[in-house]
């Protein structure tokens, strides 16, 4: 491993229990354990499983103008947010391409007797100081205190059908009264503060857990052992990936760039066009006009396995590109996302995907390949 990486706090738990190390994101990470992707993919689908995310990082926004600088910052309007909301957005360049894609939570500001709230962003690992940069870089005038907190806050994901029940067991708040896309704010194991949030990355019901980092290894190992009757593992970024992907949420680097705007990616639920923020001209224009290329699914026909990069041909015309592909472990079939030209779009319209130099049958599907826990 290059020696520049970070380590999360519970590497040696994980090199202790089987974990696979690998470089992500400028960190360490265990890509899987003993137990394998498909099964971590599939207990967090019937079960859960417990994630460490710590490589992700966070942001908190706070002071006078918190609300407003926030609100030009990114896409989706915060006025419309109540106290413990948490939601999807994006920080945009002035063209529309992405700074990052997020969660925002609006909070109470116990630190102040001022200001009502403050806002808390988390944010992706591999964007993490350039995000804050960004953010910085606009605040010249804004009554705005911007921190990084990333260093000093632990992040894990808990997610899966019976994680709910499981951490109902461990907090002194009823899990039911925190909807999807909530968050609340309590103890755990004895006075560990945590701030959780009815939000994840799996298209599973579950939580991402905030707390202090040097309370790392004992959260950790008591949600485990709250859930080891239950049958919860520990998964890896494989896994994670494979789950994100069968739910068609976005990974920042593949669906989502600096050269990719969220219209084109079909997440014009997080934008408020009616307010004004950063890349609001451009895509509002974009959603007007309508974008030349769009995102979809496909299923491959022939067998191959269609990975990143790999070029999207129609008649033997170059129509677009591959961002995400893998096989489904819930489907049991080889799928893929792919940005086209949006005329090529339709749902069962026949397309090739170049694999080693070879054109191999596929049809566009229906996105997303798994309805997530909160559509059903």
């Amino acid at each position: 491993m290059p020696e520049s990486l970070k380590s999360t706090a519970i590497k040696s738990w994980h090199v202790q229990h089987g974990g696979r190390m690998v470089p992500f994101a400028g960190w360490e990470m265990p890509v899987q354990y003993t137990t394998g992707p498909t099964l971590e993919h599939n207990t967090t689908r019937q079960i859960a499983g417990l994630f460490d995310i710590d490589h992700m990082g966070q942001m908190e926004i706070r002071g006078p103008d918190a609300e407003e600088f926030v609100n030009q910052m990114i896409t989706y309007d915060v006025r419309r947010m109540k106290l413990f909301d948490a939601h999807y957005a994006l920080l945009c360049y002035a063209d529309g391409g992405c700074v990052d894609d997020l969660f925002v939570y609006k909070l109470p500001d116990e630190k102040s007797k001022k200001e009502q709230h403050y806002y808390f962003l988390a944010i992706n690992a591999s964007n993490c100081e350039k995000d804050v940069a960004w953010v910085k870089s606009h605040s010249l005038g804004h009554r705005v205190e911007i921190n990084d907190i990333s260093d000093e806050t632990y992040m894990l994901a808990f997610q899966g059908p019976k994680a709910p029940e499981i951490m109902n067991r461990l907090t002194h708040i009823n899990i039911e009264k925190v909807p999807r896309f909530t968050s609340a704010i309590d103890t755990i194991f004895g006075d560990i503060p945590v701030l959780l949030g009815r939000t994840g990355y799996t298209g599973e019901d579950g939580f991402e857990l905030f707390f202090p980092a040097k309370h790392a290894l004992k959260v950790w190992e008591g949600i485990l052992e709250a859930g080891k009757a239950d049958g919860i593992i520990p998964v890896g970024l494989a896994a994670r990936d494979s789950l994100r992907f069968e739910a068609c949420m976005p990974l920042y680097g593949h669906e989502l760039s600096s050269d990719i705007s969220p219209v084109e990616a079909g997440f014009s639920f997080a934008i408020s066009f009616e307010k004004d923020f950063i890349g609001r001209e451009a895509l509002l224009k974009q959603k007007l006009e309508k974008t030349k290329r769009t995102l979809i699914g496909f299923e491959m026909v022939e067998k191959g396995v269609a990975r990143e990069h790999y070029p999207v041909l129609k008649d033997g015309r170059e129509i677009g590109w591959v961002p995400s592909g893998m096989f489904s472990p819930t489907n049991k079939k080889y799928l893929g996302m792919a940005y086209v030209f949006r005329e090529f779009s339709t749902v069962d319209t026949e397309i090739e995907v170049v694999i080693r130099e070879k054109p191999v049958k596929a049809k566009i599907v229906k996105k997303p390949f798994y309805t997530p826990a909160y559509k059903r």
